[in-house]
């Protein structure tokens, strides 16, 4: 099994923790209240942004990280899994790790070890601060719940 080494620059990081906050407020959540963004880049360096989208029959709901997934799928080459990274914000000062049903669309999609940033919602951010290793963000990959601080 061959190892990858995952490298985000500090500003793409920044820009895919911003696009994720930008489409949390994006979220239609009238019945938990619990908005959730998510932001996928390409190897080219787009984002794909995505809600969290509720729906009063619970087993509708679709999850932030399935939304950026979807908008992303169709636009990429057939066969092409030339995702790098993906970041996941709620509300809630804590982070949340991906459901098991996007875990499972992330596998089919993103390679197994592709950093996954979970931020929390009181993520610091002071205007300018372009300093390394923000508190708060962890990283992993979609394999399981083995986490590591997030790499510049």
């Amino acid at each position: 099994m061959s190892t990858r080494v995952w490298t985000l620059s500090v500003e793409q990081r920044e820009s895919l923790i911003e696009a994720a906050f930008e489409a949390k407020q994006k979220a239609y959540n009238r019945y938990s209240k619990f908005a959730v963004g998510a932001a996928l880049m390409a190897a080219d360096g787009t984002i794909f942004k995505g809600a969290n989208i509720e729906n009063a029959s619970y087993g509708g709901t679709i999850c932030a990280e399935r939304t950026a997934i979807v908008k992303a799928v169709p636009l990429q080459s057939e066969g092409t899994t030339s995702f790098i990274a993906l970041a996941v914000v709620t509300d809630v000062p804590s982070t949340i790790s991906p459901c098991g049903m996007c875990r499972q669309v992330i596998r089919e999609f993103c390679a197994l070890d592709m950093p996954i940033l979970l931020v929390p919602g009181d993520y610091p951010k002071p205007p300018g601060d372009e300093s390394e290793g923000k508190p708060g963000i962890t990283a992993g990959g979609v394999k399981g719940d083995q986490h590591r601080r997030a790499a510049p």
